[in-house]
């Protein structure tokens, strides 16, 4: 799909690009006609609707506080209300054409065919109405126009999506073909992040139905810091009360069980400690609960160290 850019340079109408001069979030023909088009990109592999642009592609300067202003959750709601299906694989952008503002909602493929479940009705006129579109009916583009569909419409859809899983099986057999000789194949969930030294972690294994779940965020979200900015954290959030130096952050680690406590610390081979919020968070509470916690860890921790010198 092209970029908004290349989309903006154009001044024709296609199958995967649609001019409206104006959008009224009050009109109910406004609405229909944009759920429409939508569903008729969706299910044509994508496009994108310039609101603002008049038929010529010039722009028509017509007010958009309306259409930027709106939550795609709406969005999706009105959508879901006439096919049946939340979908929400579209973005509403604001951009520039020749120096006006215009709305740009570009509209993702979807997986599966988006079929009008209610019709699409509204007063045209006093006792007049107009039809947008029947239950049952499947839009597609054709050419510059949004249509029902028909049998090849549906026999690309179906190629199409054919195509993608075709796609999708061949990355995956050329991994494993590519994997080096010996390699061991793990099957992992699609948001799963393996970690630990080649990307593996030991597990034990267990048949308690009500055991969690396992899976690895990456370090960088679960043990965001290393030893300075755990110092610079704590002491932010203890301003005015107490200033921690590194020395006494490593005191604590040594006289608690620390680095056996995968919530607040993890270390990783050949690289520094890292340390979580959830450790910076003990820290403060510890403090709360005693001013002297730091100085009382630094005496225990020189305990130590003339207990091990003897």
């Amino acid at each position: 799909m092209m970029c908004c850019k290349d989309l903006l340079e154009r001044s024709t109408e296609a199958a995967d690009l649609d001019f409206k001069s104006t959008f009224d979030v009050n009109a109910d023909g406004d609405w229909l006609e944009i759920i429409k088009d939508i569903a008729a990109f969706a299910n044509s592999g994508g496009g994108t609707l310039l609101i603002g642009v008049n038929d010529d592609g010039t722009p028509s300067r017509a007010d958009l506080a309306g259409i930027l202003g709106i939550d795609p959750a709406d969005l999706t709601n009105k959508i879901y209300g006439y096919t049946g299906s939340h979908f929400h694989n579209f973005k509403i952008k604001e951009c520039e054409k020749a120096g006006h503002k215009v709305c740009s909602v570009t509209v993702s493929s979807a997986h599966i065919p988006l079929v009008f479940t209610r019709v699409g009705t509204y007063e045209r006129k006093p006792g007049k109405q107009k039809t947008v579109f029947s239950v049952g009916t499947v839009y597609f583009r054709h050419g510059a126009k949004s249509e029902p569909g028909t049998s090849e419409d549906l026999r690309a859809f179906l190629d199409r999506e054919v195509d993608l899983i075709k796609r999708s099986w061949l990355e995956g057999i050329s991994k494993v073909v590519e994997a080096p000789t010996g390699s061991c194949i793990v099957v992992l969930l699609p948001d799963t992040q393996p970690t630990g030294p080649s990307g593996a972690i030991p597990l034990q294994l267990t048949n308690d139905p009500n055991a969690p779940a396992y899976f690895v965020p990456p370090i960088d979200i679960t043990h965001p810091f290393r030893l300075k900015e755990v110092v610079r954290e704590t002491n932010v959030r203890l301003v005015g009360k107490k200033s921690v130096t590194s020395h006494d952050i490593l005191c604590v680690r040594r006289v608690y069980p620390v680095q056996n406590n995968i919530k607040f610390f993890y270390k990783q081979n050949y690289a520094a400690p890292r340390y979580s919020q959830a450790f910076v968070d003990w820290l403060v509470q510890m403090y709360s609960e005693d001013a002297q916690f730091f100085e009382k860890t630094k005496e225990q921790r020189n305990d130590q160290l003339k207990q091990s010198a003897t």
